[in-house]
């Protein structure tokens, strides 16, 4: 997992709600047997048209924003069904933060531990940001993870993010490293556990050998 201190670049422009796992990532991608070449189906009904080639007036097919590294967009980001391949779709093709006013809970959680940045922002906050993106020229977006705070043309604004995800971002962790770097503690409570209760140890394996 890569160490994110600071997510800075351009940020496109999606203003839709209710955007759902089935529209970021189409059923007709979950068929590969690993995760490569699914940047390809990142929206991809509203990337290109019923004969496959590119609706130039989508925000990602415009040069302009060819280079998005952050999306803003509407609430309930990433809701319906619980497919993780959005989330590395996003990731492959090259976006490293959504920001949004809320999140699908699923997603968030998939999200949040293969380092896709998300931050929710009061839905006031995103129309400003919404407002400046928006405009090209202005579409510059900083996401500051150690202070936790988002910029753009004419917004700063906080957010908020467990101590758990920033820990990790700060840290590149993903959620094994995460609990491996927690192995003393583990060890400790394991040890404790077994000392007050020795009976169960091994239950399992001394019930099998009894019976066999």
């Amino acid at each position: 997992m890569t160490v994110h201190t600071r997510i800075e670049g351009i940020a496109a422009p999606l203003p839709i709600a209710n955007l759902d796992t089935d529209q970021i990532m189409p059923k007709q991608f979950l068929r590969r047997i690993d995760k490569a070449g699914l940047a390809e189906g990142l929206l991809y009904d509203m990337r290109f048209g019923s004969d496959g080639t590119p609706r130039p007036e989508f925000v990602l097919n415009r040069p302009e924003y060819a280079a998005a590294r952050i999306l803003v967009s509407g609430p309930n980001f990433g809701c319906g069904s619980s497919r993780e391949h959005a989330v590395w779709g996003l990731r492959q093709y090259g976006i490293q933060a959504v920001i949004a006013p809320s999140f699908g809970e699923i997603f968030y959680s998939n999200a949040m531990n293969n380092s896709l940045m998300l931050v929710a922002l009061a839905e006031a906050d995103v129309e400003a940001i919404l407002a400046d993106v928006s405009a090209p020229e202005n579409s510059l977006v900083a996401i500051d993870i150690a202070s936790m705070t988002v910029r753009s043309k004419s917004l700063t604004a906080p957010f908020s993010l467990s101590e758990r995800h920033r820990r990790m971002f700060l840290e590149g962790l993903d959620i094994i490293g995460a609990t491996l770097a927690m192995q003393d503690q583990i060890h400790a409570f394991a040890a404790k556990h077994w000392r007050q209760r020795p009976w169960l140890k091994d239950i399992a394996s001394m019930t099998k050998n009894r019976l066999a």
